[in-house]
């Protein structure tokens, strides 16, 4: 049971003031730029994934209808989280409303949830294209490609559900300063005045079973990879496979060790410096990077993106 702390004539919290990224005058103006540039950069990245995959038919396989499914959560992951740090990077700590917060965390969460579910079943589709090339079509026919990027986002949905309803129900009496860029987990614990160990409890289950569970089959499946890979007789079939499969796990790793390091923690986080800059990878960094890695260097792609730029000048 959570007893509340604060005093009986005491009003509840009803916005809090996101102090942003950063608050040097110095800095703002220059960080705004990049982080604005990051943001178009991301989504121009992201829509022509999307174009290229619905408009060119030799895109249509099982890996792409992830890429797409996968492009399209991190346009909606982005936008969730950057125009509260491009605003506070433009106006400096500003005033968020309290349902405004919580919408934010619920989508937020919902979207961190999913992408893990559907890298899992992106790294289940390269392990079964080639561990077991004969069942390809049976195993990832679109019924199944269908019902595993339903699952994810689904999945995503009712574990944000029951986490926002826990973070929303907690008593919020002063201060109200989220010394952070958006609302998060983390920094909202921190400013509850209700005993927080049911709602941690709860909030270390869900991440432990949401993240350690998709990064236990996303890592099954690249290490059964490897061994596949490891006994091909064409050394070139190899490495191109081991450049595929490190870039692949270069994403994989950088997003789940900082999300794990933030959110699969039986405390709440005190340095909050440590959690702004580590929020920064996985909120901008890898939501950037993942076009480039998992579909710009794909040659089906690049062969798909010089045709239509031939078509464009034709």
């Amino acid at each position: 049971m959570e007893i509340s702390l604060e005093p009986a004539n005491m009003t509840r919290v009803q916005h809090f003031v996101l102090l942003g990224l950063s608050t040097r005058l110095s800095t703002r103006d220059a960080l705004f730029a990049v982080f604005l540039a990051l943001y178009l950069l991301t989504l121009l990245e992201n829509t022509l994934i999307i174009y290229l995959i619905c408009r060119h038919t030799e895109l249509h396989k099982p890996m792409y209808f992830f890429l797409g499914n996968l492009s399209g959560l991190e346009m909606c992951y982005v936008s969730v989280t950057m125009p509260t740090l491009l605003v506070g990077l433009w106006t400096g700590p500003y005033r968020i409303s309290f349902m405004t917060c919580m919408t934010q965390l619920f989508f937020f969460i919902t979207l961190i949830g999913t992408e893990c579910t559907l890298l899992a079943a992106m790294a289940y589709d390269r392990y079964v294209a080639i561990c077991r090339p004969l069942h390809y079509p049976l195993l990832m026919r679109p019924q199944v490609c269908l019902g595993l990027a339903l699952s994810s986002w689904l999945g995503g949905l009712l574990v944000s559900a029951a986490k926002t309803k826990c973070i929303a129900s907690l008593t919020y009496c002063g201060p109200n300063v989220l010394n952070h860029f958006f609302c998060d987990v983390s920094p909202l614990l921190n400013l509850s005045c209700t005993h927080v160990a049911l709602t941690e409890l709860v909030d270390f289950i869900s991440a432990i079973v949401i993240f350690c569970g998709t990064l236990l089959v996303a890592l099954a499946s690249y290490s059964a990879i490897t061994m596949a890979v490891l006994r091909m007789p064409s050394a070139a079939a190899r490495r191109k496979a081991f450049s595929t499969c490190a870039s692949h796990l270069l994403v994989v790793g950088i997003f789940y060790s900082v999300a794990l390091f933030i959110y699969a923690r039986p405390r709440r986080i005190e340095s909050v410096d440590l959690n702004k800059v580590l929020s920064v990878v996985y909120t901008v960094v890898t939501p950037m990077c993942n076009p480039v890695i998992y579909c710009l260097r794909n040659r089906e792609v690049q062969a798909a993106f010089r045709r239509t730029l031939w078509w464009s000048r034709g």
